[in-house]
């Protein structure tokens, strides 16, 4: 019976400003790609954009972004199997 590879995901969480909502996604890039993204982002006052996992391009504007929460993610089906 062969392994299934588990998927390595970055989780993002970014607040936005006025608001109490905010935006959850993953997206397949690797932590350091994201937090690059979100730096040039906010240094030069642009538009942050991502693709998510289901290749859905999000598009935040840094003028509106309050903070970032950036972390990796092992996503881990749970289930049944016969032994």
């Amino acid at each position: 019976m062969a392994k299934k590879e588990i998927e390595k995901k970055t989780s993002i969480r970014i607040g936005i400003s006025e608001t109490s909502q905010e935006l959850h996604f993953d997206t397949n890039l690797e932590a350091s790609k994201v937090i690059s993204l979100a730096s040039e982002a906010l240094s030069g006052n642009t538009i942050f954009e991502v693709k998510d996992v289901k290749d859905r391009v999000i598009l935040v504007p840094a003028s509106k972004i309050s903070y970032f929460e950036i972390g990796d993610t092992t996503e881990q089906k749970v289930g049944f199997t016969s032994l």
